[in-house]
């Protein structure tokens, strides 16, 4: 585990390399799934989603890289402090978490399918997508 120190003038600092880093560092850490946390340089306080909100903060304000829609946005505010809170949390990360295991399900399907026959590889594209959309359409159970 990486730890990266948030100092009080606002500059971070990667403990294993001993240097400054930036946003884009810690965005790269998070795509290369390397595992981080950012602290408070004084209290210790764990500062990460503070950073990982900044990270995503700055890319929804580019129009080509949102994710995020107005509409969306409006929808998760309306769940802060309600019953579903925690409900729309394991949701969401289920859903992405299902969602990435068919890309990657599909990537590799499609790495494959120069070695294989185009038919072949078709049908069983079709099969794994169907089994991945089965799988997104399942709601988790609620727990009461």
């Amino acid at each position: 585990m990486i730890t990266i120190k948030k100092y009080p003038n606002r500059r971070l600092y990667d403990t294993s390399q001993s240097q400054y880093v930036n946003l884009d560092y810690i965005k790269t850490l998070v795509i290369d799934h390397v595992d981080f946390e950012v602290v408070d340089s004084k209290s210790s306080e764990d500062l990460t989603k503070s950073i990982l909100l900044q990270i995503i903060s700055e890319s929804e304000s580019n129009e080509q890289q949102s994710l995020l829609t107005n509409s969306l946005l409006k929808q998760l505010i309306r769940f802060y402090g309600g019953d579903m809170q925690v409900f729309v949390r394991q949701y969401l990360e289920q859903s992405l978490a299902s969602f990435m295991e068919q890309q990657d399900t599909v990537q590799s399907v499609m790495k494959n399918l120069v070695d294989a026959s185009p038919l072949g590889m078709f049908g069983k594209l079709m099969e794994q997508n169907m089994d991945a959309w089965n799988k997104a359409q399942k709601k988790p159970d609620k727990k009461d």
